[in-house]
């Protein structure tokens, strides 16, 4: 099939492991044709979202990319929000897909791509939402001028081309429901997901990243990952972990830590020799130190690592929202506070033994939700 991949509402970052990339590179293994049409936001660093040139290439993921400009007769801050590029239905007419896969609801080129379905009604057209209140329409002219009327404008001019609107949480099906006004049977759960091993490559995976970072057989490795700023709450895990004793008890933090929380975090590794600072780790590097630690920690912000940590086996500490709630079957632990995570941690000193059986059952809850094979299928639906 040719299935193009559109990534102008939302940023394309290549080699990573965000939704866009794995369904991305599950469709290129499985043979497909497919050409990612994106803006030109992108990662300039590990923390700080940016701009490159426009221009067209082979990504990461084994997709032709396609890096389209802003168009339109405003300053650039304001063709940023409104998303308008130059040259899609062109491309469209040109690659003729199969499939057609949106990514992010919010933007102009929503409209540009339903007018093509509607000439070619036998194109497979879904469009996913990341959107929720956490991180859209936070203020008055956001909410009720730029969501409100611009973009829920769009959306529904647009709902009688697209298949489904596949939303990553329970907490983006009910913001699209009450801000876009989408109807709930339109809404489906599309969570992000992991890439799951075989019982052989995952004990491979584990026993050599083991061995490398020297994690001994009994001891147990908690691993916290990601951008830290004050919202992903590293510093309430490292004071939570302080209060254990237990010499068997490892703490592992990858990632890159922001300027605006240094102060606060560096003291707090140095002070604990059982805690580590790894640096930033590819997504690569990453999979595998999920795969050899024993509980992956993320009490704050939202983050797709949970959902890799899942796929990677791992029991799970993560804050007691409603998007989290599915993925916690006897599983982990939902927390709302640092005595929570403090109580947790204590738990887990004083009864090791429980870990296996819940890695067991992150399993299950990852390939029951969260298999990116299945879910790069559905979408060709």
């Amino acid at each position: 099939m040719k299935i193009v991949h559109f990534c102008v509402s939302c940023f394309y970052i290549d080699g990573y492991r965000y939704q866009e990339n794995e369904l991305i590179r599950e469709h290129v293994q499985a043979g497909h044709e497919v050409t990612v049409v994106a803006s030109t936001e992108t990662f300039v660093n590990n923390m700080d979202l940016g701009y490159i040139e426009p221009g067209s290439y082979v990504g990461k993921e084994g997709a032709n990319v396609i890096r389209l400009p802003y168009s339109g007769p405003f300053p650039e801050a304001v063709r940023r929000k409104l998303r308008v590029h130059p040259g899609i239905d062109a491309i469209l007419e040109r690659i003729k897909p199969d499939a057609i896969m949106f990514h992010g609801l919010c933007g102009w080129e929503l409209l540009t791509v339903s007018r093509y379905v509607r000439r070619h009604p036998e194109v497979v057209f879904y469009a996913d939402s990341h959107e929720d209140a956490n991180n859209s329409a936070t203020n008055f002219i956001s909410k009720h001028l730029l969501h409100r009327q611009y973009y829920r404008r769009i959306i529904q001019a647009c709902l009688p081309y697209i298949r489904k609107v596949l939303s990553i949480s329970l907490e983006s099906i009910d913001f699209c429901h009450r801000q876009y006004d989408i109807p709930r049977e339109k809404l489906e759960f599309f969570p992000l997901g992991g890439t799951i091993l075989n019982d052989v490559e995952y004990a491979e995976v584990r026993k050599r990243t083991r061995e490398k970072f020297g994690f001994a057989a009994d001891e147990v490795i908690f691993l916290q990952s990601g951008k830290f700023d004050a919202k992903k709450k590293l510093g309430e895990s490292l004071r939570a972990f302080a209060k254990t004793s237990g010499s068997k008890l490892k703490f592992v933090v990858a990632g890159a830590i922001s300027d605006s929380v240094a102060a606060e975090i560096n003291p707090l590794i140095s002070a604990d020799s059982r805690v580590s600072f790894l640096g930033w780790k590819t997504s690569e590097e990453l999979h595998e130190l999920l795969c050899a630690a024993d509980v992956y920690v993320q009490p704050g912000s939202q983050s797709a690592s949970m959902q890799a940590a899942l796929c990677c086996r791992r029991p799970v500490i993560v804050d007691d929202v409603l998007s989290h709630q599915p993925f916690v079957e006897g599983n982990g632990w939902l927390v709302r506070s640092e005595s929570d995570l403090q109580k947790v941690f204590l738990e887990i000193e004083a009864d090791k033994g429980r870990l296996e059986a819940m890695s067991g059952r992150s399993l299950e809850v990852a390939r029951r939700l969260l298999d990116y094979s299945e879910m790069a299928r559905r979408i060709l639906q």
